[in-house]
């Protein structure tokens, strides 16, 4: 498996910066949390993508994804979600990014059926323009999808290759699903897995890896020995919660905490 981490954890920071936190940690990707507020948006201009995409090849750094925020199973017309995903498609094609992430979204005021059959027909029209740009659209585990059962009653009605799934071990385990019902679930579609730690279900402060309750060790030895060998993206959501520690001195223990538990599992 290949480490990663978000620039969630490193909000508003300068992609030269970026790039230099991970070579001088180890970590050979980067997920880009795609939002106006961030160097890397679906704002910029061609010139400024392929900017972007030279210096990831210059560090030779991989771009593991692009973390959207358009929500699939939202309430509304479909046109405004769609073209919400088309622009990160382009992006992430312009980028070489093999992945974006999109965000169930499902509102209270729908049924559960309603909130899967929104997404799954959105996410089938989008998977025909993924398909023709060579990305995938992951649909992450969270807000009113958070397990890998929640996720698998929307990717069973795409049923498209272009359409999986995004593991964020917090949500499944706060939906009250153990790792090993999340990856029987989720295995098929699989695109990559987002680490993370907490305190507790009632406190979901970020902390260093290890330093909580996530079942992190277990998830790791699941995927190990079913042989996957993806990506683990260190999402630090310190763009939530600003008074935590800096994820750049965090970074180098980070990496040798999830390597030690790869090393555990081989």
């Amino acid at each position: 498996m290949k480490l990663a981490f978000s620039t969630l954890g490193v909000p508003g920071l300068p992609l030269a910066d970026v790039l230099g936190l991970a070579t001088a940690h180890g970590y050979h990707g980067v997920e880009l949390r795609t939002h106006p507020e961030e160097p890397v948006h679906p704002g910029l201009g061609p010139a400024e993508r392929a900017d972007t995409a030279a210096r990831f090849t210059a560090a030779g750094v991989q771009i593991t994804g692009l973390a959207g925020y358009a929500r699939v199973a939202a309430p509304g017309e479909d046109e405004p979600v769609l073209a919400e995903i088309r622009a990160l498609l382009d992006l992430a094609r312009d980028l070489g990014a093999p992945f974006v992430r999109v965000f169930p979204g499902g509102g209270t005021e729908q049924s559960p059926q309603e909130a899967d059959a929104t997404a799954a027909r959105r996410l089938g029209t989008a998977a025909e323009y993924a398909a023709d740009l060579d990305v995938r659209i992951l649909l992450e585990t969270h807000d009113s999808h958070r397990t890998g059962a929640d996720a698998m009653r929307i990717l069973g009605l795409v049923g498209h290759r272009q359409v999986g799934a995004l593991w964020d071990v917090m949500h499944t385990w706060l939906g009250g699903e153990q790792p090993a019902e999340s990856y029987a679930a989720l295995s098929p579609h699989l695109g990559y897995v987002q680490v993370k730690d907490i305190a507790s279900a009632d406190d979901t402060t970020p902390l260093p890896l290890g330093a909580g309750v996530l079942p992190l060790a277990e998830c790791v030895e699941l995927l190990s020995r079913h042989g996957w060998d993806g990506w683990l993206c260190w999402e630090y959501e310190k763009r939530w919660y600003d008074a935590v520690a800096p994820l750049a001195g965090l970074l180098g223990p980070g990496r040798e905490h999830m390597t030690r538990l790869l090393t555990e599992s081989a």
